[in-house]
């Protein structure tokens, strides 16, 4: 048995979504959840930036003892997840947009997509698209302002319900009956999604296959906790702890106990 801790790394609030199921899978797994709120959303970040700062953040998890990483946001994945797998000797689960399961469970063969423009634009998502049969369809999105939003915490308000209308409306009238939500952070607007378009969209959100994943790893590499162990998440930001409390709260109903860090210097950002 295995008591040391699974980091679960994210730009900001939206590797939240990962923990959720992370923690409904695992509950006996100590976790520590990492928001590099100062410098969210990844993006609009350049790549090299997204990518230098991933591989600097979880190699801090890495000397804090996380004997497994998962890196809850699909930039940095789409950016850094084969740069990590070569640098660190811990298992590295990373996300990527559900297009297979998406094609999958689509009727009418025409797929939205709604991620960020820096996951869109990658390589990685590029070659997971042109992987795919060619039965389908799919209509990409970037969702400019839904993650600063919903790290403000807000999920449901006019805002939110203007921007999702104006990416949502083009792919319903082009024939979308399946949705990917191409960003960790997507899942805590599935409530205000299906409210405003009803059962029109099927969501795809891959938060359950990352735990699965997870917990496969943990097997293979005999890492897994004792499951009598009752741990608690620590919860870390490089802005605002108050803050990553209180989002806790909002979008998980947990008490977080948050704390404050920082891993500087930071990889420059162009002027």
């Amino acid at each position: 048995m295995n008591p040391s801790p699974i980091g679960i790394f994210d730009s900001g609030l939206g590797g939240l979504s990962v923990l959720r199921e992370v923690r409904a899978m695992l509950p006996h797994e100590p976790l520590i959840y990492f928001a590099d709120s100062r410098y969210a959303p990844y993006g609009d970040k350049p790549e090299a930036f997204v990518e230098a700062r991933t591989l600097q953040v979880c190699e801090w998890l890495a000397a804090q003892g996380c004997k497994a990483l998962v890196i809850a946001c699909n930039t940095a994945t789409m950016h850094a997840v084969q740069t990590l797998r070569e640098r660190l000797a811990v298992p590295i689960i990373g996300v990527e947009p559900g297009l297979k399961p998406a094609a999958a469970r689509s009727r009418s063969k025409v797929v939205g997509v709604l991620a960020t423009a820096n996951t869109l634009k990658s390589a990685k998502f590029n070659r997971l698209l042109g992987a795919l049969d060619g039965e389908s369809r799919y209509l990409c999105a970037a969702g400019h302002g839904l993650v600063g939003l919903i790290e403000q915490g807000d999920v449901s308000g006019p805002a939110i319900r203007e921007k999702l209308a104006a990416y949502l409306q083009p792919m319903l009238a082009d024939g979308a009956d399946t949705l990917v939500l191409g960003c960790t952070h997507y899942p805590f607007l599935s409530e205000t999604i299906r409210d405003m378009v009803g059962n029109r969209l099927d969501l795809i959100d891959t938060g359950l296959a990352i735990a699965r994943q997870l917990s496969r790893k943990l097997a293979e590499f005999d890492l897994a906790a004792s499951p009598d162990a009752h741990p608690e998440v620590r919860y870390l930001s490089t802005k605002d702890a108050a803050h990553l409390h209180d989002m806790a709260a909002a979008l998980l109903q947990v008490d977080a106990r948050a704390e404050t860090v920082a891993i500087e210097p930071a990889p420059p950002l162009p002027a």
